[in-house]
Parts: structure tokens; C-alpha cells; sequence
């Protein structure tokens, strides 16, 4: 499997010149965005929508009782995001705005992400697209990333964007790691397996 692989894969999704969505799914800190990124550049009428739009804002979160359990699949709006992926393939609309994710602020933004008319693939990433069965998607692949690596970059992450480090890794191996156990589970629903070597070849490693 390589890289040029993948993408002629997914253009092979939409040949017929009807738009296609195509998931990448796996545990928090795998590789999705990196590898969405990736086939966004090397493709042409893409879009990239990442699900963490759809997370529900902190103050829901605190409303619910759910503050301490964010990104655990009951704290985003999954029928939302289900409506939204209807919406594309539906292919209506001249644009349609959908919800982005600010890592800063932790925070979901509405009307952040354009999908113009003429993208035909949309690319939306996400950790539950395997666990929810009402998402319309054409392809799921799953990236794979080895554990030590994958944890690495997510306590980094967690530390890069606020965290103190003893409760970076506190929440990555406790909440982020039960979350991770669910999707894994779901890992041989997927219909590609992108394997941890071709995930580093994109410059995935440790942050």
C-alpha cells in the first residue's frame, strides 16, 4: 500500500462524478487529519469536513454532566452530523456551511468550513464513524498508528494546547484511552486498513 495508492483510490470514488464521502476513522492522535490533509492537497474538488465540529460546546457539556468525558461519542451531536452528511450527498446546494473545531479555545465554530458546489469528495475525519450506523458514508479507512507513537502525540497535543503535563496524560490514558477502546473495537468494519508505516511516511511521529 502507498500513498499514490490511496488517493487513486479515492478518486475512483467519484468517477461517476457524483459526490462521494469518504470517512478516515481511528483513535484520538492516529493520523486522520494528517492523512485528510494529505489527500486534500493531492486532490482536486475536495473538501475536508472533520466531525469535531459536531462536538457539543463546553457549556452543554457542563449542562449535561458531561464536562469531564468530552470527546466519548455522547458528547457530540451525532445526529447533526448524520443531517449534515445527507445534506452533501443530497448535492442541492450552491454551498453549505458546516461547523469547525478551534483547538485553542477547545470549541466548536459554526459556518466555518465552506463546501462549494463543485467539490465532489468529501473528506471527513472522525473517531465514531464506524460506531454509528446512521452515517452516510461511501468508504471508511482506518488509521492504524502503532500505540507508543499515538500516545506520544496526544499527551503533546494535550500539553501544546493548554494542559499541564501530568494532566495531559491523566486524560489521555483515561478518558482519550476509553474512548480509543470503543473505536478499535470498530476497527474491522472498515474497508481499508491503513497501516502505521504508510501513516509515518506522511511525517506522523511524535510531537
Amino acid at each position: 500500500m502507498t500513498f499514490e495508492a490511496l488517493v487513486e483510490r479515492a478518486r475512483g470514488l467519484v468517477n461517476d462524478g457524483r459526490r462521494a464521502i469518504l470517512g478516515i476513522t481511528g483513535a484520538p492522535a492516529s493520523g486522520k487529519t494528517t492523512l485528510a490533509e494529505e489527500l486534500v492537497a493531492a486532490l482536486d474538488n475536495v473538501a475536508h469536513v472533520p466531525m469535531d465540529g459536531f462536538h457539543l460546546a463546553d457549556v452543554e457539556l457542563e449542562r449535561l454532566g458531561l464536562r469531564d468525558r468530552k470527546g466519548a461519542p455522547e458528547t457530540f451531536d451525532r445526529l447533526g452530523y448524520a443531517a449534515m452528511l445527507k445534506r452533501i450527498l443530497a448535492d442541492e446546494d450552491d454551498i453549505i456551511y458546516a461547523p469547525g473545531f478551534e483547538r485553542v479555545i477547545e470549541q466548536p465554530i459554526a459556518g466555518a468550513i465552506p463546501i462549494e458546489r463543485d467539490a465532489r469528495l468529501i473528506i471527513t475525519e472522525g473517531n465514531y464513524l464506524l460506531l454509528w450506523d446512521d452515517l452516510k458514508i461511501s468508504e471508511v479507512w482506518y488509521a492504524d498508528l502503532d500505540q507508543d507513537t499515538r500516545l506520544q502525540r496526544l499527551i503533546a497535543r494535550h500539553v501544546r494546547f493548554g494542559k499541564p503535563e501530568p494532566a495531559a496524560i491523566a486524560w489521555a490514558t483515561g478518558t482519550d484511552e476509553r474512548n480509543a477502546a470503543l473505536i478499535a473495537a470498530t476497527r474491522d468494519r472498515a474497508d481499508l486498513i491503513i497501516p502505521a508505516r504508510l501513516i509515518h511516511s506522511l511525517g506522523v511521529a511524535p510531537a
